[in-house]
């Protein structure tokens, strides 16, 4: 077995750490019934946790641009999947399935692009995984067409961007300037948008809705970050595997918060998730 596609302890915390903010981020984020606003928030509060992060890190190296711009694209066509996802479905229908679909398309990017070849047992690791979360969709009330093609092409984005970061940020030799650059072009669209079209709106909200939003930005820069720091030390496709333990973080956050009740199938999608992150960090 290739040794670089092994996890330290260490690196397995950081993104089970990971995937508990992102898991909130997302709860907080489909708590707001208006969605572009909540978007607007979340990139508020990311732009303004980016900044102190590019002025004291260096400056990634060249080579690494060309992916951190095209990670930008990418993550300003998935904030408009997940948009779309939340407005359509519910949150333990669109969110298992946008997290379920990445890690098995990530370990094929990361075979193609990035030469990273796992175990068997690995590969397995991943399939469980992803068949925990998928099982959390299909178990319940099915999402409607429109939903599922949202949460279906929200999780190609996650691949596609997570491969992309995966390459640049070992490419930056700065994976904080690397998390700076990126979070502060990527979180900038939306509230641009939300200032020229929906200024009123945005100005009208209560103090604890705009506390909220920019909360949640703040989380998903500490998500991604630690994911991309992790990406630094393991290999790709058992990291993104490992994040998307987020879905069953985020199913305790439903049953808490929204009242969603656990139930069966949210048992069985823990214990395959648990196997699958077992299988991962066998050595």
């Amino acid at each position: 077995m290739d040794p670089s596609t092994t996890l330290s302890l260490t690196v397995t915390f950081a993104v089970l750490a990971a995937a508990v903010t992102h898991a909130t981020w997302n709860a907080i984020a489909h708590g707001i019934r208006d969605q572009t606003l909540a978007f607007a928030l979340i990139g508020m509060g990311g732009v303004a946790t980016s900044i102190p992060l590019v002025i004291v890190a260096a400056l990634p190296r060249s080579s690494a641009w060309p992916y951190l711009l095209a990670s930008v694209g990418i993550h300003v066509f998935y904030n408009l999947l997940l948009m779309q996802c939340y407005r359509l479905g519910e949150f333990s229908q669109v969110y298992p399935l946008a997290r379920g679909v990445s890690p098995l398309v990530v370990t094929i990017l990361a075979a193609v692009f990035v030469h990273e070849h796992l175990a068997s047992y690995q590969l397995a690791g991943v399939v469980v995984v992803s068949a925990g979360l998928a099982f959390l969709v299909f178990a319940g009330r099915r999402p409607g067409l429109g939903a599922f093609l949202a949460a279906v092409g929200t999780g190609l984005t996650i691949a596609a961007y997570t491969a992309v970061d995966g390459v640049g940020v070992r490419l930056s030799a700065s994976p904080v300037g690397y998390i700076g650059w990126l979070i502060l072009l990527q979180s900038l669209c939306v509230p641009l948008f939300a200032m020229v079209r929906r200024r009123n709106v945005l100005l009208k909200q209560p103090r604890r809705i705009l506390l909220s939003g920019l909360a949640a930005g703040a989380l998903s820069v500490l998500a991604y970050g630690l994911v991309l720091w992790a990406q630094t030390r393991g290999a790709l496709a058992p990291i993104a595997a490992l994040r998307e333990t987020s879905v069953i973080f985020g199913a305790i956050i439903g049953t808490l918060v929204f009242r969603e009740p656990f139930g069966r199938a949210r048992i069985t999608a823990t214990v395959l998730v648990v196997a699958g992150i077992v299988l991962l960090n066998m050595a």
